[in-house]
């Protein structure tokens, strides 16, 4: 399994785990509400949900809306497909909540685990946190050294672009360096203007080497027959 289809997954298995959805209304929350896969297509999700499927943890069942209902008999169509999470899906969902290895620190990883961090227990979070903050410790170390060996090379646009990185690095470790401090004095985040900015931004890309501008969103029309 390649990293990206492990993410996709992990955030199925966990929106499912609020509600049971169709395909088409889980690729929207997925887009919407986890930013990090806006440029995924049905080509990417349909698979994904075949095989959590087969691996048993998840069932389909025909929609039992009144729409629905009679979609078949005027449009023709079958009823659309809906995703509940089994027994099984959801001890594996929180087996994958608990996992806390370095791919959880990844930019895109981290992304999917802190959108459902609401359901995952105080001390794995703080485990991701700061191994998240380490990792962009890290990178920002070397992005320093890299702009002091060539700042006298580069020109005035590409060295501007490169202070932009550090600075988004920047805020993000001081965002994580308030998170842990939250979760160590153990407040709640709800309310936090500054906080839920910078969770926004973390999510939806703009931070820490999240999906780069020009990652252009898929405009793949949806198939009603499938979902």
């Amino acid at each position: 399994m390649s990293r990206r289809s492990g993410i996709l997954e992990f955030a199925v298995l966990g929106l499912l785990r609020e509600s049971p959805m169709h395909g088409y209304e889980l690729r929207k929350r997925l887009n919407t509400s986890l930013g990090v896969f806006r440029a995924f297509s049905y080509g990417t999700l349909y698979p994904c949900l075949k095989t959590l499927v087969a691996n048993g943890w998840l069932i389909e069942e025909p929609g039992n809306t009144h729409d629905d209902a009679l979609a078949a008999p005027l449009a023709g169509r079958r009823a659309k497909i809906v995703y509940r999470l089994t027994a099984e899906g959801k001890e594996h969902f929180e087996e994958l909540l608990s996992q806390t290895g370095p791919d959880a620190y990844e930019d895109e990883h981290f992304a999917a685990r802190f959108a459902f961090f609401g359901q995952t227990s105080r001390d794995v979070r703080m485990r991701v946190l700061e191994g998240r903050r380490s990792r962009l410790e890290e990178r920002l170390e070397k992005m320093r050294a890299s702009l002091a060996r060539t700042r006298e090379r580069l020109d005035d646009y590409t060295l501007e672009l490169q202070r932009h990185g550090m600075e988004s690095v920047e805020r993000e470790v001081r965002w994580l360096n308030e998170l842990i401090e939250s979760e160590r004095a153990g407040r709640d985040l709800k309310g936090s203007a500054s906080g839920g900015s910078a969770q926004q931004d973390t999510i939806n890309g703009s931070t820490g080497g999240l999906p780069r501008p020009g990652d252009t969103p898929r405009t793949d029309t949806p198939d009603d027959t499938a979902t």
